[in-house]
């Protein structure tokens, strides 16, 4: 899972004008019952039209479209909810397909790039799909996949032609040579494959990278084959021998994207160690590195003019760079890794958000970025507002806990003392005193002012998964790995008692408006009676839902329950019945907790977005 993080949220095409009357991207392609989207996942791929016109991004929300002259989002594709891997335009930019792998959907997709709507599903792999490529004379798709297999798809009937098996591991990149008839395929198993498209026949295989071949792409004039290997190599193939020349060495790390420019002469490359690199294709010399990535370089790709560059990296931007001059013209921001925990503001205006290694503050009216905390080495994996509004507190795999003040953005404190992860962190309803739970099994208490640490609290005998005050703030609940919950007094951190009945770990906590109920969620969610200590099983234990998460609405009516099969279920706790399932993230959800009027339900997932849900 990449856990990467933008610091930019909204695009900086520094070249281009953006376009006013674009609608705002949190809206696009919304999932049924959710009114905003904040951020747009992580990235898994790029593609360029050969018109010139559009730029797809491809990741964990779907497939963001923007206009290359204004630079805006224009349409978000989603078919089924899951992770697109590969996209590639047709040679006439009137088809986009898309393909990926999420819970044995490993579909291919044909969208009409016009209309933005879904044409056809082509299934037939078993796992992952890794690469997509057109043939040149547009009537064959080629594409790789993590079951070893390549596989031709008629484009206009969507049905397979045939499928090519040779490979003895996955197939990391496809490519066509310029006059359709050979596709070449790069695997894990070190080697490159040549196919006859007509007949599926292999025709060659060329040996000689040491590790895994990530990127192969064709000369515009078919003779020679460009390969990128983790290696850390660029190799140059005689098509027809087979033979390849000196090897282009120069990226410090592994090779992950090669791209012939139109007219044959530059090959661009990028790479692990976070550059672009040019080189001549004919002397392989190398003519010049891009440096702005802050992250490894996965994919690289030339407009149809020659004229420009874009690369996507880890560091969850993509940018378009002049290739005479070098110059970074644009780029497009907003993604992000896992968002670990959110946070409302008590006045309902902010929401906050962690991702990797910063701290999103949302204006959630207007739906822009009010702030970025930034100065994290490691990721955030908690956060909580201050019951004054002024304070955001961030804890993390560090073991640090960061103290923020929310007007000006300037951190305030630094609260060391646990030596293992930050798990959660909770403000006293007096807003005096913070509450940490860590890995290494205790609970400390801190003075909010000073940031002194007033008590550590001893007897979970694993992680402290979840922490929360009692309504009157009385009581500190703990949640932990170790299957209990226990019970502390809120001031002196005396211990109070055990709920020793849970069937596994702890993973969250929440107590009832009232105080008369805690809920705590792990492979099922049990309602506790605080006075007798008996409690009820709802939903059952699942597997499948391992790791629940549980958030009570304001008035107690609803009980929130977040699982790793990346849905939101809403829980009459009245009726004791399912009232709604909510249905958009791609991967496990991570966070969920109501605005302080209980009208809004925020959720967050590792698909690296925050769906807002308007409560009915």
């Amino acid at each position: 899972m990449k856990t990467i993080f933008i610091i930019t949220l909204s695009l900086l095409f520094v070249s281009f004008p953006l376009d006013a009357s674009a609608q705002d991207y949190t809206n696009l392609n919304l999932p049924e019952g959710a009114k905003a989207r904040f951020g747009k996942g992580f990235m898994e791929n790029i593609a360029y039209a050969p018109d010139g016109k559009t730029l797809a991004v491809a990741g964990s929300a779907g497939i963001w479209l923007y206009d290359t002259h204004t630079g805006t989002e224009v349409a978000l594709l989603r078919g089924d909810i899951g992770i697109i891997r590969a996209v590639a335009f047709s040679p006439d930019s009137s088809t986009l397909a898309s393909g990926g792998g999420f819970r044995e959907d490993y579909t291919i997709r044909l969208w009409n790039n016009s209309t933005r709507e879904q044409e056809a599903v082509l299934s037939g792999h078993t796992s992952n799909v890794r690469s997509l490529a057109f043939s040149p004379d547009g009537n064959t798709l080629a594409s790789g996949s993590s079951d070893e297999t390549v596989r031709l798809w008629d484009t206009t009937s969507g049905k397979l032609k045939r499928m090519l098996s040779g490979h003895t591991n996955a197939v990391h990149s496809v490519a066509f040579s310029p006059d359709s008839k050979t596709v070449a395929s790069g695997s894990s198993d070190q080697t490159i494959r040549l196919w006859d498209v007509d007949t599926g026949e292999h025709k060659d295989t060329f040996l000689g990278h040491t590790n895994t071949v990530n990127s192969v792409a064709f000369s515009p004039d078919g003779k020679m084959l460009a390969s990128g290997s983790d290696d850390l190599s660029i190799r140059f193939w005689d098509i027809e021998t087979g033979q390849y020349k000196p090897t282009l060495a120069g990226h410090a790390d592994g090779v992950d994207a090669v791209a012939f420019s139109p007219d044959g002469r530059i090959l661009a490359s990028g790479g692990d160690d976070k550059s672009v690199r040019l080189w001549d294709a004919h002397t392989g010399q190398h003519k010049q590195t891009f440096s702005g990535h802050t992250d490894k370089v996965y994919s690289v790709m030339f407009s149809s003019d020659g004229k420009t560059l874009v690369s996507a990296s880890w560091d969850e931007t993509v940018r378009l760079w002049d290739v005479d001059t070098g110059q970074d013209k644009a780029m497009l921001s907003g993604y992000s890794g896992p968002v670990s925990s959110l946070a409302f503001s008590p006045n309902g205006e902010m929401l906050a958000t962690g991702c990797y290694d910063a701290i999103w503050v949302w204006d959630v009216d207007t739906r822009k970025r009010k702030l970025t905390l930034e100065g994290y080495n490691s990721g955030i994996t908690s956060v909580a507002y201050s019951a004054d509004n002024r304070t955001v507190a961030s804890g993390s795999w560090d073991g640090m806990i960061q103290l923020w003040d929310t007007d000006t953005g300037k951190h305030k404190l630094t609260l060391e003392g646990h030596t293992g992860d930050i798990r959660s962190i909770t403000f006293s309803p007096d807003g005096w005193t913070l509450a940490s739970g860590s890995n290494d099994g205790t609970i400390r208490l801190w003075h909010v002012n000073t940031g002194k640490q007033i008590q550590t609290l001893l007897g979970h005998e694993e992680s402290v998964y979840s922490v929360v005050y009692s309504p009157d703030g009385r009581t500190l609940a703990s949640g932990s790995s170790d299957g209990t919950i226990r019970f502390w007094h809120a001031v002196t951190g005396e211990y109070k008692s055990t709920l020793s009945e849970h069937a596994d770990t702890v993973h969250s906590i929440a107590y009832a408006p009232d105080g008369k109920t805690l809920a705590s969620g792990g492979s099922g969610v049990q309602l506790w009676d605080i006075k007798t200590r008996q409690y009820e099983e709802i939903l059952g234990r699942n597997i499948e839902l391992m790791r629940l998460l549980v958030a009570y609405s304001p008035k107690g009516d609803i009980l929130a329950i977040g699982g790793e099969d990346g849905k939101v279920r809403l829980w009459d706790t009245e009726t004791g019945l399912n009232r709604q399932i909510l249905e958009g993230h791609a991967l496990p959800i991570k966070s969920v907790v109501f605005s302080p009027d209980g009208r809004t339900l925020a959720s967050s997932s590792d698909d690296g977005t925050i769906l807002l849900w308007e409560v009915r």
